[in-house]
Parts: C-alpha cells; structure tokens; sequence
C-alpha cells in the first residue's frame, strides 16, 4: 500500500460506542494522538444504556463533562420520584411497587459529590464524541477495522472506508478493542470468553404513545411486566416516547425477523394491558439501516484474557452482564479510565511496561464480581462478597466501594483477604477510590476528587512537611509528575466537623498516593525518616520503573 494511504498513530481504538469513545476521549486529554474507527455513519439512535451510576459521572466530570451530560439527560431523569413497578402489565394490578432511588440509599452528598444521571445512551455518545473530538482524537465513522497484525514494536492494521471502499494502513503501538460482546479483535486474538453466555434474546423499539390511563398517577420509572413474556420491561423517555424490550425464544423457533412493526405493536399492547392502545408508530432506530426494531443479547461473560501484546481489550469486548444494576455501559467506561492514564504514562516513558499488565489484574477481578452480583440480581438472590461468611455487599458498594487487591499500588497487609468490595463510606485503602471529602480551596467549595486526574496526587496531613517537601525531588528524579497539597495550606475541611485524617485513616503527619484515575495507589499513617527514598521506592513500584 502505497505512502499515502498509511499512517501512524500512537493508539488505534476499534469501536465508536460510549466505551470506545470514552477511551478516545481521555487518551485525547492526555495528548495522545489516537485514531478511533466505526463501521456505522454515526451513533444509534437507540436509547440502550439508560443511566450512568455516581462512579462514572464522577470520571466524566474528571474529564469536564458533568455539567455537558447533566444538561442533555433525560426528562424522567430524577430518581428521586420514580417508581420501579412489577406487574402482569402496566394497567393491571401492583405486585411490587417502590422508590427507584432505594436501591442505594447510602450513596449521600457525604460519600460523592455527583448523583445518578438518566441519559440515553445516544445523546451520551454524541457529548462523548463532540468533546474527543475537541481534544484532538480522530474520530471516523463509516471506517471498519479489515485485519491487523502485531509485532513486538507495533499494530499494524488495515481499515476500510464502507462508502468508498478504500483501504488504509495504520501503524499503532497500541490497539484498544472495543468492539463489543461479538468482538471481531478477540476472536482474532483467539481469546476465549467464559460464562454462562447468552441468557436471553431480547427485542426493543421506541414508540410514542398516551400512557395516561394506565399509568393511574404514578410516575413510573421502571416497570417488570409478564405480558407478553416474562421479563418484558417498559421506561419512559420522555411525556409521550418510551422504550419497550421483550424477550423472544430462538429455541421455540421465534427469530427476530419475525418481529415486524404489527407483532411489535401487538406485543407494547400486551405490556400495557389496553389491547386498543393508539400506537403511532415506531420510531427508526439503527441509522445504517433504516430498521426500526433492535435485537441484541443479554448475556453473562467474561474474556479469558484482557491483554494480549499491544491489544487489549475495554467494555463489552471483556465482559458482558445482565442489564440488572446498570452496571454494563459503567464498568466499560471505568475499563478505559484505568487503562488510558497507564497506556499515557507508558507513551510518554514515565512509567515502564510493566504498568500496562496492572490493567488486567486490576479490572478482570471488578467484571468478574460485577457479573456475579448483576446476575445475582437477575435471578433475585442477594449478592455477597464471596467469602465463606457470604456477606452480602450492597449495591452503594458495587459501585464506589469495589477494590483492587493487586496492581499499581502497594497493598496493606491483611489486603489479600479483603472483600472485593466495601463500604463506600469505608475507603482510604491502597487499590479503593479516594474518599470524597468536600473542601474550601481560594473562597470556593470542591471536592477532594477534584484534585485528581491530571496527574499523580499526593495528599498531606497539616503536619506531613516532610512529605510534602520531598514530592518535588522524587518526583524530579523519576522525571514524572506529581501535584502536591497539604491540607491546612491552601485547602482545608469546608465542615469543620469533617476530618481529612479520619476520611483517609491517616495521622497528621501522614500521606496519600493518589492515581490519575482516582485510585489510592498508597498511603502511610505517619512520618517517614527518608521521606524521599521512600516516595521514590513507591512511585518505582506504581509506576513499574527501576529506582
């Protein structure tokens, strides 16, 4: 192939979803020049993913889209009065009924500064695109991946334009798959997935209707209804437009070609319970196409592997979990917010290779318990910690209280038989996300996650001068990074009532290693003799550099 049709990027992202994108987007901030190809023209327009939970608006608002995102969710985005509903169909009686925002009720302005937010996943895609764009990612649609290769120097893949059918060569050091539950780049890897699979097909449309009359003054957030099929599930999206999913059986014979406009109409009838109900019509859903009903599988599966060389793999591509806890579209974006400070820090040889294997031993262990606990979840059993005790772990745990055990960080003793998640109200612990701690910084109020992001931490009680002053050097020495900031000089509790000690169980004179990510990569309680020798050890070990 000819000079001109070859290029070079520093990473190649397969896949233009919200994982994808989101990954194009936090290499972008970091200066990564970074290509991402989609075989579609644009984003679904499927709704598909509904909510993102508090972990994953507080990555985004890390990367300055919180307020981006808040201003383009949805209009039945307030939990807070919405009810989830079981029922043989919406007119029908109540089997159960209660407040949506009951599912966590400990995740409090005490414990994260964000909140849940109700967005289609389309309009996510669209802000997620825009602003990755906007940081200097190439995006382009209509481009598919045809073949790659790997040496041990870099990805060489080929991709195709699907309007014009021409060919390019790309030359990449890193290839990040995130392709989805069917993942061409796996397969190829020949990675195999364990897991139950595919546990249901599922069909859903978007159509318009007048829900008045059922819905009998209730404000419906969620509803689990019998009719057609157990399983079939009703949301709003806004004052007349809803989005409707039921399951189908292959192994009776049912194919999704079978479900035309007519069945679909039949079965939103059935769901609701007014065989009569005016349905205006379904809306058209996959652009490429022009079809208006999407299938797509709920399944429950985990890759065997994460990395293989320079490829890994991030989102549905790794690990696919029921819909139950909405925890599908998050644990992928959080995928791609660990890997990309670490493929970065590699790029720029602040850190040694070694870094990117954390990536796995870090994130496989998270999908393999978020699985277990949306599946639990699926089939109405409580979830636990998978101790012999079996503690159950509560659903503000899965989310902000999950934990790695090993990787870039350096574990405290007694780590190896933690649960893998904890109380969100619990943190501070090497390999858990940093405490939220509200504070008063120049008159203004922040959060203690807001320090985060651009760069390594280090946080330091009113008394750590000694660690504070031996950041720089160490620092310096490893020719890496790191913010600095004591409390009491320049930020501090904007409760005096709150203790920065306390939230991170360290003395005054101690300190906290903070990952980009947001993670606790290590902290100590107290002062150090060589507080330098020390911090330039830790940062050898995160950072898999020799010292």
């Amino acid at each position: 192939m000819s000079e001109q049709n070859t290029e070079q990027v520093q990473v190649l992202i397969v896949g233009g979803a919200v994982v994808g994108l989101s990954t194009a987007l936090f290499l972008a901030r970091k200066g990564i020049r970074t290509l991402l190809v989609e075989r579609h023209p644009s984003a679904l327009l499927h709704p598909r993913a509904r909510v993102i939970n508090p972990r994953t608006v507080e990555v985004y608002r890390s990367a300055g889209l919180e307020d981006a995102i808040f201003a383009d969710r949805s209009l039945t985005s307030d939990l807070s009065v919405k009810l989830m509903v079981r029922a043989e169909n919406l007119a029908g009686p109540e089997i159960f009924s209660a407040p949506m925002q009951d599912e966590a009720p400990e995740l409090t302005s005490a414990v994260t500064p964000v909140t849940w937010c109700s967005i289609d996943q389309d309009k996510l895609e669209r802000i997620v695109a825009a602003r990755a764009a906007d940081e200097g990612a190439d995006i382009r649609w209509s481009t598919e991946l045809v073949s790659f290769e790997q040496s041990d120097e870099r990805v060489t893949a080929v991709v195709r334009d699907t309007v014009t059918g021409e060919e390019r060569t790309v030359h990449a050091d890193y290839l990040v798959g995130a392709d989805g539950a069917g993942s061409p780049v796996r397969n190829q890897l020949g990675i195999a997935a364990e897991g139950p699979g595919t546990l249901v097909h599922t069909v859903s449309v978007v159509f318009k209707a007048d829900l008045t009359g059922p819905l009998r003054g209730r404000d419906l957030g969620l509803g689990y209804f019998d009719q057609p099929d157990s399983g079939t599930l009703l949301m709003p999206l806004d004052g007349s437009r809803w989005v409707f999913y039921t399951p189908y059986h292959p192994e009776r014979g049912e194919r999704l070609e079978d479900f035309d406009e007519a069945r679909c109409i039949e079965a939103i009838r059935a769901a609701v319970g007014v065989p009569d109900l005016h349905v205006e019509g379904l809306e058209v859903q996959i652009e490429k196409t022009g079809e208006k009903i999407l299938g797509f599988e709920i399944a429950a599966q985990l890759a065997e592997r994460y990395r293989q060389g320079r490829v890994f793999l991030v989102g549905d591509a790794a690990h696919s979990m029921p819909p139950t806890g909405a925890f599908g579209a998050s644990t992928g974006i959080q995928d791609a917010h660990n890997l990309t400070w670490k493929l970065a820090a590699v790029l720029d040889r602040t850190a040694g290779q070694g870094l990117l294997d954390t990536y796995e031993a870090e994130r496989r262990p998270v999908a393999r318990f978020t699985i277990d606990y949306a599946l639990a979840e699926l089939q109405g059993r409580s979830a636990t910690d998978g101790h012999e005790d079996g503690q159950e772990v509560s659903y503000a745990a899965a989310i902000l209280g999950y934990r790695y055990k090993a990787g870039a960080l350096l574990p405290e003793k007694g780590d190896e038989q933690a649960p893998p998640a904890i109380d969100p109200r619990r943190l501070g612990r090497p390999g858990t996300r940093a405490p939220h701690l509200a504070l008063r910084k120049d008159g203004k109020e922040l959060s203690v996650l807001d320090l985060f992001g651009e760069s390594l931490v280090l946080l330091t009680g009113p008394e750590a001068t000694g660690w504070e002053h031996a950041a720089g050097p160490a620092a310096q020495r490893l020719g890496v990074d790191i913010d600095v900031h004591r409390v009491g000089n320049g930020i501090a509790p904007a409760d005096p009532e709150d203790s920065w000690t306390a939230a991170y169980a360290v003395g005054n004179d101690g300190a906290v290693l903070v990952r980009p990510d947001g993670f606790v990569a290590w902290r100590s309680d107290g002062a150090a003799a060589e507080p330098q020798q020390e911090l330039e050890q830790v940062l050898g070990h995160v950072l898999d550099r020799l010292v």
